[in-house]
């Protein structure tokens, strides 16, 4: 089971931030608590955000830059629909997830944990996803009861797409998170 921080804590908005954020915090900290309590419980307290830092350089050191996203978001392009398939089923599979193909609306249905999500990567060629496709997918996945939704797109996705996919609560797969599952 992995574990996994609630997503509006302070730690886990600070794992998101760039590492020297918490770096500075952690010495603020220290810097601060010194003058009120003896230095090695001063250096106590501020081990967390230390850690913090750590975890969040470890994680920008591990993203792919962004040329390599646009290498990997080109070659994509090219896959066929099927090798397309193939190589984000691969890439769920190394993320843990349980794949299984699917006709209709989803191409995949992911398991982990007890959790159901359906993708969707139909246009996922598509140089700019609009908000249709999105309402297409909300449309035909709300018969399937409780589940996750992911839609892939290899393009620019607009902000009405976004704003859409946001309320109804569909994940959208781009960018660095797609380039990842794809390396």
């Amino acid at each position: 089971m992995n574990w996994q921080l609630p997503r509006n804590s302070f730690f886990a908005i600070l794992a998101r931030q760039p590492w020297w954020v918490s770096a500075l915090i952690a010495l603020g900290a220290f810097g601060v608590l010194r003058l009120l309590i003896p230095e090695g419980m001063a250096l106590f307290a501020a081990m967390p955000f230390a850690g913090i830092a750590i975890y969040a350089l470890v994680q920008q050191l591990r993203r792919p830059g962004a040329k390599n996203v646009a290498k990997t978001l080109e070659r994509a392009r090219g896959l066929s629909g099927e090798g397309f398939v193939s190589a984000l089923e691969t890439g769920f599979k190394r993320e843990g997830y349980d794949v299984t193909r699917m006709d209709g609306a989803a191409e995949l249905v992911l398991r982990r944990e007890g959790l159901v999500t359906l993708v969707a990567c139909k246009r996922w060629k598509a140089m700019r996803a609009g908000i249709e496709p999105l309402r297409e997918f909300d449309a035909a996945t709300r018969e399937h009861g409780p589940v996750g939704r992911m839609y892939v797109a290899a393009g620019e996705v607009t902000e009405n797409a976004r704003v859409f996919a946001e309320e109804r609560n569909i994940r959208l797969v781009r960018e660095e998170e797609l380039a990842r599952l794809l390396r």
